[in-house]
């Protein structure tokens, strides 16, 4: 177990559809401890298996955002939204370091999927929590947080993204 680089944008198995998790070993065990451990060292939200290079559907959420004595990982989750409403807020990604933009998401979510040991578990979560479960489950379908922004959004980051481009300068020394 140990705090693993995490793959930044660009690097193609953040683009990937994730490989269903069909061995609840020691093997995933490891996988998920490394998440954990990785996640608390970088003080993110949540980690999901592809950001340390590893295509399986697999995410585990900071602790303190699941409350003591529920889970803080899921295997091959499944998303179910209860209603229609939505929320708008700033959203960051550990593989996009420094960049936080408003993305839309929904409110609330029930999350089914394993625990690392295979037993079904259930995670309902509305706000932050509900943010965050649907900002890893896109990671297991190769989709990134920016891909969800409206093309005002988008402009916006490739203006800042441009922006940065040109104020890079190469020292003479």
């Amino acid at each position: 177990m140990t705090v693993t680089p995490i793959r930044l944008i660009g690097d193609p198995v953040l683009r990937r559809k994730a490989d269903p998790v069909a061995d609840f070993d020691a093997e995933l065990r490891t996988l998920v401890q490394d998440l954990r451990e990785t996640l608390a060292d970088r003080r993110g939200a949540g980690l999901a298996a592809p950001q340390l290079g590893v295509s399986r559907r697999v995410f585990v959420i900071a602790p303190q955002l699941v409350g003591e004595g529920t889970v803080d990982h899921l295997v091959n989750p499944v998303l179910d939204f209860p209603d229609a409403e939505e929320q708008d807020g700033p959203e960051g990604c550990l593989s996009i370091p420094g960049i936080y933009l408003d993305t839309k998401r929904r409110l609330n979510v029930v999350a089914k999927g394993f625990t690392a040991h295979g037993d079904p578990v259930q995670v309902v979560g509305n706000g932050l929590l509900a943010r965050c479960i649907q900002h890893e489950t896109d990671h297991l379908d190769g989709v990134l947080f920016i891909d969800r922004l409206d093309a005002e959004r988008q402009e916006r980051l490739l203006a800042v993204a441009r922006e940065a481009r040109t104020a890079v300068k190469v020292s003479p020394h």
